[in-house]
C-alpha cells in the first residue's frame, strides 16, 4: 500500500506536462519540464511523445547521442542536409552549456540570426532544434555531458557545418577566445556565405 507522500507523488505525476516556450525565432523551441522534488530526491518525464503531441508537437526519435566535454569546448556549428536533416532535443545530464542554434532556412525572416540558451543539469531545461539550423554548444562548466535525441539517422555524407567564429554571425560563445577548444574539423568549416544549404521556411 502506498504512503501518504507516495500517493500524492504518483497524483502530481498523472498531471505531467511539459512547458514549452517559444523563442524570438519561430518554431526553435525551449521545453521546461515539471519536476517533482521531496526528500528522497527528484522525478521528472524528459520526454513524453503523448504529451508533446497534444501541444502540437509529433515528432518519432529514432537516436540518442551523448557527448562529454571539458570546459573551453565549443563543438559546431553542424547539421546534415536534407532529406537527412535533424529534429534535436537537447539536454545537459552533468554540468552546464550554452546551446545555439542558426536559422539557415532560405527566405525564413530570421535566416543568419542564431539564438542561444544555458542547458544545465540544474535547470533541466531543453532546447528543440527544428531542420534548417546549424547547431552547436560551448561548454560553461568544468564537464558536460550532452544528451540529445534525433528524429534522424545520423548520415555522414549529408554532414555539413558553418565556422564557429563567422564574424557574420557573430555568436557570444561566453567563453574568452584563448580558452577555446576547438576540434581541426570545426575549424576548417566554411563560413555561413559559402555554405551548403537546402533549408526553406
Amino acid at each position: 500500500m502506498l504512503s501518504a507522500v507516495e500517493a500524492k507523488t504518483l497524483n502530481s505525476y498523472k498531471k505531467f506536462n511539459m512547458k514549452i516556450i517559444k523563442t524570438e525565432i519561430p518554431d526553435l523551441l525551449i521545453l521546461k519540464p515539471k519536476v517533482f522534488e521531496d526528500d528522497r530526491g527528484y522525478f521528472f518525464e524528459s520526454y513524453n511523445e503523448k504529451n508533446l503531441a497534444e501541444q502540437g508537437i509529433q515528432i518519432q526519435f529514432v537516436q540518442d547521442n551523448q557527448s562529454k566535454s571539458s570546459f573551453g569546448v565549443i563543438r559546431g556549428l553542424h547539421y546534415q542536409l536534407a532529406p537527412y536533416s535533424q529534429t534535436k532535443l537537447v539536454r545537459v545530464l552533468e554540468g552546464e552549456i550554452l546551446d545555439v542554434a542558426v536559422d539557415i532556412r532560405k527566405k525564413s525572416p530570421t535566416f543568419g540570426k542564431w539564438y542561444s540558451h544555458r542547458l544545465s543539469a540544474e535547470n533541466r531545461k531543453q532546447m528543440l532544434v527544428p531542420p534548417g539550423f546549424a547547431h552547436g554548444f560551448s561548454v560553461l562548466s568544468k564537464i558536460a555531458v550532452v544528451f540529445y535525441k534525433c528524429d534522424k539517422l545520423y548520415h555522414p555524407e549529408s554532414e555539413r557545418g558553418i565556422k564557429y567564429n563567422d564574424q557574420e554571425l557573430s555568436i557570444d560563445w561566453n567563453i574568452e577566445p584563448e580558452k577555446m577548444i576547438i576540434s581541426t574539423k570545426d575549424k576548417n568549416n566554411p563560413f555561413l556565405k559559402e555554405a551548403e544549404m537546402n533549408f526553406y521556411f
